[in-house]
């Protein structure tokens, strides 16, 4: 899923679920503007805290589908 369908399926919950973007910024600890950039798509780079604070006030979770190999990790390097 690319980032624009993520900020255009957070904008569509939020309006599921009858919330203006002052009351669901309020609930995640965020500012109403930096909500409206995360669901035009404005912002490609949050905090992960601020993404999850907003999926966790709208009730919901994502799950990431990894198709790439992680060339950056070496799992014989853990213990």
């Amino acid at each position: 899923m690319e980032f624009y369908e993520i900020a255009e399926k957070i904008k569509n919950i939020r309006k599921e679920k009858k919330l203006s973007q002052s009351v669901l910024a309020k609930k995640a600890g965020i500012s109403r503007q930096t909500l409206s950039k995360l669901e035009n798509g404005e912002i490609g780079k949050i905090s992960l805290q601020v993404f999850i604070k907003v999926l966790d006030v709208l009730d919901q979770e994502m799950f990431i589908d990894e198709q790439k190999p992680f060339y950056y990790f070496d799992p014989n390097s853990v213990e």
